[in-house]
């Protein structure tokens, strides 16, 4: 289990539901003063005050909205990643096998079960002409920039030299190539910030003909365009918050897969298809840096049955999906995965691999697009930290409006801001908003509920939230409805501050420092709020850092392309995707989402919940 989680990394949390009730199998006895019980709740207890059922209940975790009750006086909850993630409430028992199953132990189990296929010599020539399969793998990553940017504040580096060291790690010779039963490695590593910019184009796309009402073409089959305002689906804590608890917010979810999850098809589908092999025979590592895109990476969304052209697989035998992403590693894990080998990640080379290591991809024009740094993008205080999704789709409208201006109105804390597009005469053209943390997010979904009818005979609808929505002439606290876009994110701060990213502490061990303040019993100190705030803000400064990095490269400097110049090269390379699988580019780059309903509290005992979980880990396991 990579349960690297524990209740001193919460800075944010939802409060619980009512009656929402954690399912343990054995209850703690009360003489028992560190028994795990596998819950939340008097964590959660501690820092909202509900009260819980005394010893008259049947089960002393169940939360309640009663105040006359009094809580006894439990052992402390124990927490982890099986126990709690960026979501509604608690993880099923399903889910956390699922994140179990991706850790970095089974990185390495996977490298020492599979050799590495060898790729062809010949230009043009598939694997299946050579008959080297075997029973082996390719094994194909990608790293998000966050990640980069926690391992350059941890050792001091650029983020460009942390690309190097996380380069040398999966695929150089002195990285995991040097050990190993097979001396298996990954033989492309590519960066999710290109995958990235297609989002961003395409998220713009979307935004537009939201505005214009433009109904999706007959024969290109995609999805309804989702409702205004749109919402970003990126973050997959909030997706799943979103999908358990308020399923009238589905609708407002952007259709687009995550750069996480747009890599994956991307390899898959290229890969697979140039060098005539199946989908299963390409495993995919994604190191990120939260543990909710664990969660992402399961989704039965998310698998080649999305993308497969109809008739591919025989009908009469049944067919085992195979998950775009295979795994994902957080950036803690990144550092197991090293110190599991007995390899030092400072020590690794801070230049890029020879070109005998850097093999291109198969098909020359998609080469092109998954290594290009025409597409790099700005990465500053206005973009933030979780992709630039907003600042985007703002400078997208701003460039088709010339004389137009970006007016920022600061919200509550520094996780909410809304922004207006105005004109040169000062009216406003375009509203969107940013908001980062669960606590946010809640106001967000608040002023987004549908309004309900009154009993009242007569009466006219009453709004759902606590507050009567403003005029939709409000500069700022409007009701949500007018804004035409929201960023959304679950961690306060952006991914640079996701649950699986070094923290202080975990920093000061990786590079040794001799920092640390020590307590008598000699061991290391709890960092205080304003050592973890300066943490966030080195490894903030490492991301910010990227584009500067890139512009100091001799030998390719990117060319400053305008916005309508990247959107006709980004749409150029998806349509030559697109072409190249034979596939409509709207199956290759769109999801969906369905309400999930939970089982919290519900009676379990008929259902055998390790054979259920075997069953989920087998269908969209892939081979797990």
């Amino acid at each position: 289990m990579s349960a690297i989680l524990s209740a001193d990394d919460l800075n944010d949390f939802i409060s619980p539901g009512v009656a929402c009730i954690k399912p343990v199998e054995s209850l703690p006895q009360k003489s028992t003063k560190d028994t795990e019980v596998g819950g939340v709740s008097s964590f959660l207890s501690d820092l909202h005050g509900p009260s819980f059922a005394n010893s008259q209940s049947q089960n002393p975790y169940e939360v309640t909205t009663e105040d006359k009750v009094q809580p006894e006086n439990l052992p402390p909850a124990q927490i982890s990643l099986t126990d709690c993630l960026a979501c509604s409430g608690c993880v099923t028992s399903a889910e956390a096998v699922l994140i179990s199953l991706q850790s970095h132990a089974e990185v390495l189990n996977t490298l020492d079960a599979y050799p590495e296929i060898p790729l062809p010599q010949e230009q043009g020539a598939t694997l299946a002409d050579t008959g080297n399969l075997g029973d082996g793998k390719i094994f194909v990553a990608s790293v998000s920039p966050q990640v980069r940017a926690g391992l350059a504040a941890t050792y001091g580096l650029s983020e460009k030299e942390a690309g190097y060291m996380i380069d040398h790690l999966l695929r150089g010779p002195q990285g995991l190539r040097s050990g190993g039963k097979h001396g298996s490695g990954f033989t492309w590593v590519v960066d999710t910030n290109v995958m990235r910019e297609a989002v961003l184009v395409l998220t713009a796309d979307e935004v537009s003909n939201s505005i214009a009402e433009k109904a999706p073409a007959a024969d290109e089959s995609e999805p309804a365009l989702p409702k205004r305002p749109i919402l970003s689906s990126a973050c997959p804590g909030w997706i799943c918050y979103a999908e358990k608890t308020h399923p009238f917010v589905l609708p407002h979810l952007s259709r687009l897969k995550s750069p996480q999850a747009l890599s994956g098809t991307f390899l898959k589908t290229v890969l697979s298809k140039s060098l005539g092999v199946p989908p299963s025979r390409i495993w995919h590592l994604a190191v990120m840096p939260c543990f909710d895109k664990k969660l992402e990476a399961s989704r039965e969304e998310l698998t080649d049955v999305s993308w497969q052209p109809t008739g591919v697989h025989n009908e009469s035998e049944p067919h085992q999906p195979i998950r775009d992403v295979d795994c994902v590693i957080t950036t803690r894990e990144l550092l197991s995965l090293a110190a599991s080998r007995g390899l030092s990640l400072p020590n690794l080379p801070l230049q890029p691999l020879s070109h005998i290591h850097t093999p291109p991809l198969p098909v020359k024009a998609l080469d092109s697009f998954i290594s290009s740094k025409r597409y790099t993008g700005e990465q500053s205080l206005e973009t933030g930290t979780s992709g630039g999704y907003l600042y985007h789709v703002l400078k997208t409208f701003q460039a088709r409006n010339p004389g137009s201006d970006i007016v920022t109105n600061r919200g509550r804390n520094a996780d909410v801001v809304e922004y207006i597009l105005t004109s040169q005469d000062g009216q406003p053209i375009l509203k969107a908003a940013r908001y980062y943390g669960f606590r946010n997010i809640q106001n967000l979904v608040r002023k987004l509920k549908p309004t309900r009818s009154s009993r009242m005979p007569g009466a006219k609808p009453m709004a759902a939230g606590r507050r009567q929505p403003m005029s939709r002439n409000a500069t700022s606290g409007g009701s949500g409805s007018d804004y035409a876009y929201v960023e959304v994110m679950a961690c306060p701060g952006g991914c640079t501050n996701g649950g699986g990213q070094i923290r202080v502490e975990d920093a000061r061990d990786a590079a040794g420092s001799s920092e640390a303040g020590t307590l008598e019993d000699g061991t290391a100190s709890k960092p205080s709020p304003h050592e973890q705030r300066a943490w966030l803000a080195r490894v903030d400064e490492a991301y910010f850092s990227m584009e500067s990095d890139t512009e100091s490269e001799q030998d390719q400097k990117p060319t400053q392309l305008s916005i309508s110049e990247k959107e006709a090269l980004i749409h150029k390379d998806l349509r030559s995707w697109s072409n190249f699988m034979g596939i409509p580019l709207s199956k290759l780059v769109y999801t969906t989402y369905r309400k999930v309903e939970s089982d919290v509290g519900k009676d379990q005992t008929s259902a055998n919940d390790t054979t259920k979980v075997v069953e989920l880990a087998g269908k969209i396991g892939g081979g797990w």
